[in-house]
């Protein structure tokens, strides 16, 4: 670990909290995890594996909110339209390079 050319910003702990931070806004969206995947893969070039690891980690450490997420939405099938999928994820991702900034200085 040590000193590296990078800065902390690029770190995998940091990437994680990215991508974690961007799942719970698809989660605020009422997204399934597939839905996330590919809408975090085409809008902020995240891999779905990176997706779908940490997802099922917060499932994991957070099964008291997924169980009664995962019934609310059981059986519905009500999805967004792609404008709308593309329009929240370029919000999330200049909300979130914003605080990056802001952090940064």
């Amino acid at each position: 670990m040590g000193d590296s050319s990078s800065s902390s910003s690029s770190s995998p702990a940091s990437y994680i909290h990215l991508v974690q931070h961007l799942i719970e806004k698809c989660l605020i969206f009422h997204m399934t995890k597939e839905e996330c995947m590919e809408a975090l893969s085409k809008h902020a070039n995240i891999n779905p594996i990176v997706t779908s690891t940490v997802w099922n980690e917060l499932e994991k450490e957070n099964k008291e909110f997924f169980e009664p997420y995962y019934m609310k939405w059981k059986g519905k099938d009500e999805r967004m339209s792609e404008e709308e999928t593309t329009e929240i994820i370029q919000k999330m991702i200049s909300e979130s390079d914003s605080s990056k900034d802001a952090k940064d200085h």
